[in-house]
């Protein structure tokens, strides 16, 4: 009972979470489900991997910051080949989430060509049947239970080093996974992502959204382990859905990742220095939510201030400075 007063409650207050101008496919999405009224809040994984090393290191004297300032945060919890047995990596957190009554936020990262053009994330599936596979796996754990699922960072951000025929592939692989989440799990809200504003164009990323099929998506997720500043940001996403408007006739609902951009950006995107935690929040500057998608102090590669690390390789000095902007 609990739930469903909250999801009655909050089913107005989800409306209100849409861009203005937002259309009827949007809105239709927001009917089907609502993950948000249906918990109390987000989930804060006791596993993640700075509460792990803060729990690994008490007597380092940046443990006690990480812990307090990053680990007990929420934020999305990533899954990919490293992830074993998908179906049961997923439904064992998300599980974990629906006892304590909280909303889990996950990332399917394993597309075939993941990261293709940019090469620091690559690798993903070894083929697009086992690809639908893996997605169909990873839907069908999450079930009837609340979540929100970010889809395949990076794979609409650069065609550069694509065919058609590839990217007519990535866009097949895109559109099956939108319809195995909502045929599997009804109570999912999906993001395909779209990118940083220094990337591509927004009438480009307009396009490339619909052709992978945003119209079947709840939204589209914004600056994925990057630094822009949120300003930046909802003027990207605003004019995102103001070509998504006036091209295809309908706009969606984007989230910003702020894990990272405190201080905004210096240009850089692979570990740069001097970067900062950002906010969160229900709503930015007609973004539907602020959430911290990439873990603070996790690298981006074998670069910058991560030098000889891998991507996803958790670095407590880059999480420490983070906190403090230094």
């Amino acid at each position: 009972m609990r739930r469903l007063l909250r999801t009655l409650a909050a089913s107005a207050f989800a409306c209100l979470l849409l861009p203005l101008g937002a259309g009827q496919q949007a809105t239709a999405a927001t009917a089907q489900a609502d993950p948000i009224g249906m918990t109390d809040g987000f989930y804060t994984d006791p596993n993640s991997t700075p509460a792990a090393w803060a729990a690994a290191n008490p007597g380092d004297g940046r443990a006690a910051a990480i812990r307090d300032t990053i680990a007990s945060r929420p934020m999305a919890r990533w899954f990919g080949s490293w992830s074993g047995d998908i179906g049961a990596a997923v439904g064992s957190y998300v599980g974990a989430a629906d006892a304590a009554d909280r909303l889990p936020v996950l990332i399917a990262y394993n597309i075939p060509g993941r990261d293709a053009c940019g090469g620091h994330s690559g690798g993903g599936a070894g083929t697009p049947s086992a690809y639908r596979a893996w997605i169909s796996a990873f839907a069908s754990a999450i079930g009837s239970r609340p979540a929100l699922v970010v889809i395949e960072p990076d794979s609409l951000g650069d065609f550069s080093c694509l065919n058609q025929a590839q990217i007519d592939e990535r866009n097949g692989m895109l559109k099956d996974a939108l319809a195995r989440f909502a045929a599997q799990a009804p109570n999912t809200w999906t993001y395909l992502d779209a990118g940083n504003p220094a990337w591509i164009g927004a009438a480009t990323m307009a396009q490339h959204l619909d052709g992978a099929g945003a119209r079947q998506a709840h939204g589209f997720s914004l600056n994925i382990s990057n630094y822009y500043g949120t300003g930046e940001n909802s003027a990207y996403g605003n004019a995102v859905n103001g070509s998504l408007s006036a091209s295809y006739g309908y706009t969606k609902p984007y989230v910003i990742d702020t894990s990272r951009n405190g201080n905004g950006s210096d240009g850089a995107w692979c570990n740069p220095g001097g970067r900062r935690t950002g906010a969160v929040g229900q709503t930015g500057g007609g973004a539907e939510m602020l959430l911290w998608l990439k873990t603070p102090g996790e690298s981006d590669g074998d670069c910058g201030v991560g030098a000889g690390s891998v991507a996803g390789q958790f670095l407590p000095e880059v999480a420490y400075k983070m906190i403090y902007g230094y």
